[in-house]
């Protein structure tokens, strides 16, 4: 075993951890307000920076709701309804959890 492995697994291994993921995060938010410095904001790319967030959610989302089968993506499919209805996130998430609920209580 060497050094750094016996650092590593001892008391103060996880607050090393979290500290390099804590500097990591840091890291990645400052680099991007640097590079977004020495970029012009053109029509374009406001357009594209506006549709980030959105387009985060469904990459993120979709795949989960593919894999749940028939009822997460019809609950996925109630949010997004109850959300563009509304527009107030907690109803759309009730919604789509509940819709996912009675569909599986249903043997969905």
């Amino acid at each position: 075993m060497s050094a750094a492995d016996g650092f590593l697994t001892s008391a103060a291994g996880p607050y090393l951890a979290i500290a390099a993921m804590a500097a990591a995060t840091y890291l990645c938010r400052v680099a991007g307000v640097v590079l977004m410095s020495y970029v012009r904001l053109t029509p374009r790319i406001t357009r594209g920076l506006q549709a980030l967030p959105g387009s985060i959610v469904v990459a993120t989302t979709l795949p989960l709701a593919v894999e749940g089968g028939m009822a997460a993506v019809l609950g996925v499919a109630v949010a997004v309804m109850t959300m563009s209805l509304i527009r107030y996130e907690l109803a759309a998430l009730a919604a789509g959890l509940g819709t996912v609920a009675l569909l599986r209580a249903f043997g969905f």
